[in-house]
């Protein structure tokens, strides 16, 4: 009897001790558990903020198990909640309901709203298990399992995950050397410094690389609504910055050589062949037509103008009548255009030389009349009426440029005349430029639509200046040979103010030191401003 005692009291001895010491396992596995937070690194988000990347790219995801029960998972854009039952080393967790709000671009172009658009679902993640197994919480995942760390290195962690060298990529990289090479440009060689080194700030700018997502939005990127760079940004996309522009170099621009010798409009618009040439070239390489007459217009070498009729015809928001949504070209488009006017010295004097031989390039043209103040007061006035009437839809900015023309010719309105044409052209060519530039955030602008359109812009340069040229030829041909025409000023039928008019100058010095062609070379140049703005009224007329 008395060894059956010892038998008994033996194993409720042993069974106590068992008992304790899975209970101090358990409270040992709790507190391990509960102390520090569980990080994974094996799932992704997709990081383009308009969702159309296809790709996904690693995010840390963390989960803090609580004494109470209770768990937060915080995946950086949701967070969510529940409770955990832990038995020995078998976790159980499960989420309570969450509402998760999508964020969707906006693609209505009436909505007047830059905003997101958003739908919301009430999601229900399934209840996970999971082995503690030392560091690692096992749920036969990979996506899924987790490394435990301290609260500090979760805190690092997550720090990184924000800063530009985890977001980085070789796009990003290559925009920003773009936007160093725009700068350089600008300071080096003075090609268009107050356009260059703003689009080329803007570059830089746009391609610093930070945490983006989709449903996710920390209202800083340009593409991100609420951030300071999108709010700039909406001039460009609502097209409101080209009509100022518009409004400043007409307070700026002197119509006199226009006005003294009316023929040579005509060289403005023969150069505009560049448009329609590079409209169909763009439809022959498969864009839909809203997009081909966006591009088009860089044939025009009229910076403004090409962000104007992208804005309306290649926004991204448009829809065709085939129900696809157009693409957005702002960027490209815009970028294109102003590149080009950069190198408006270095592209139009081999197409000139090429296109004249060395007498025609030493034509000497009579000097202009004298022209008086009434002729300069009449002209914004009855030029706006005689082109808003052919081309209504180039009205803002055509109806801009002459009221800036007729303030500065007026005499009257001096105090406005000199606002437009500094300090609010000033103003605005920095926005413009930098939002601009900023627009060119690589995975947006890397794209084989962005190295077309850069082609394209070449191109109709090309065809422009060229187009120009020879009709100089064919006037000169038929012109009185006491009223010759130098066919090198036909260059200066593209809008290029003043810089293809300062070409057709240089090259005309360059020929015959006595031969000043630049009030000659102005009167193309002006006319290709009003040409260009025309021929984007025409294009948004068949196109809209």
């Amino acid at each position: 009897m008395r060894k059956l005692y010892t038998l008994v009291f033996s194993m409720i001895l042993i069974m106590g001790f068992a008992i304790n010491s899975i209970a101090q396992d358990q409270g040992d596995t709790t507190a391990k558990l509960t102390s520090g937070k569980w990080v994974n690194h094996a799932d992704g988000y997709i990081p383009n903020p308009i969702g159309e990347s296809k790709t996904t790219v690693k995010r840390y995801k963390t989960i803090e198990f609580k004494k109470d029960n209770t768990f937060t998972m915080d995946s950086i854009k949701q967070r969510f909640t529940g409770h955990w039952v832990l038995n020995g080393t078998n976790l159980t967790m499960t989420f309570n309901p969450k509402k998760v709000t999508h964020l969707h671009k906006n693609t209505d172009p009436n909505s007047g709203s830059n905003a997101y658009v958003t739908t919301s679902e009430v999601l229900q993640i399934a209840e996970r298990n999971a082995k503690i197994e030392g560091d690692f919480l096992n749920f036969g995942n990979p996506v899924l399992d987790s490394e435990h760390n301290s609260s500090a290195v979760v805190g690092l962690k997550n720090f990184y995950e924000f800063t530009g060298f985890a977001n980085v990529t070789g796009g990003n990289l290559l925009m920003v050397l773009i936007g160093l090479v725009f700068i350089f440009l600008a300071i080096r060689y003075d090609y268009e410094p107050l356009l260059l080194i703003p689009i080329g700030t803007g570059i830089i700018i746009g391609n610093i690389p930070m945490f983006q997502a989709v449903d996710f939005n920390l209202k800083l990127g340009i593409y991100e609504p609420g951030s300071v760079m999108n709010i700039l940004y909406s001039g460009v996309v609502n097209g409101w910055y080209p009509p100022l522009i518009f409004l400043g170099i007409g307070a700026m621009t002197d119509f006199s050589s226009l006005i003294s010798n009316p023929r040579l409009m005509v060289l403005g618009a023969a150069a505009q062949v560049g448009i329609f040439a590079t409209f169909l070239g763009a439809l022959w390489l498969g864009f839909a037509p809203p997009e081909a007459g966006a591009i088009g217009i860089i044939g025009g070498a009229d910076g403004p103008t090409a962000i104007f009729l992208s804005s309306k015809l290649a926004n991204g928001m448009n829809v065709m009548a085939n129900g696809e949504t157009v693409k957005n070209l702002i960027g490209p488009i815009a970028i294109a255009a102003y590149s080009y006017m950069a190198l408006v010295p270095v592209i139009q004097p081999p197409i000139i030389n090429l296109l004249t031989t060395k007498k025609e390039r030493k034509i000497k043209m009579k000097p202009p009349r004298a022209v008086t103040r009434l002729e300069k007061i009449i002209f914004p006035i009855v030029g706006l009426l005689l082109t808003a009437y052919i081309s209504p839809t180039a009205l803002p900015l055509l109806g801009m440029l002459f009221f800036g023309n007729l303030l500065k010719e007026s005499t009257v309105t001096n105090r406005l005349a000199d606002t437009a044409s500094n300090a609010l052209i000033n103003t605005i060519t920095i926005l413009l430029g930098v939002t601009v530039g900023a627009s060119t955030q690589a995975d947006v602008f890397l794209t084989a639509d962005s190295i077309m359109i850069f082609g394209l812009g070449a191109a109709s340069f090309i065809v422009a200046t060229a187009g120009g040229v020879i009709f100089a030829k064919i006037m000169n041909f038929f012109s009185p040979k006491d009223r010759p025409i130098n066919p090198m000023i036909g260059a200066a039928g593209v809008s290029a103010v003043p810089d293809s008019a300062r070409v057709v100058q240089n090259m005309g010095l360059q020929n015959d030191p006595s031969n000043h062609l630049l009030m000659h070379a102005m009167a193309p140049n002006v006319s290709g401003v009003i040409g260009s703005a025309v021929g984007a009224g025409i294009l948004l007329s068949f196109l809209m």
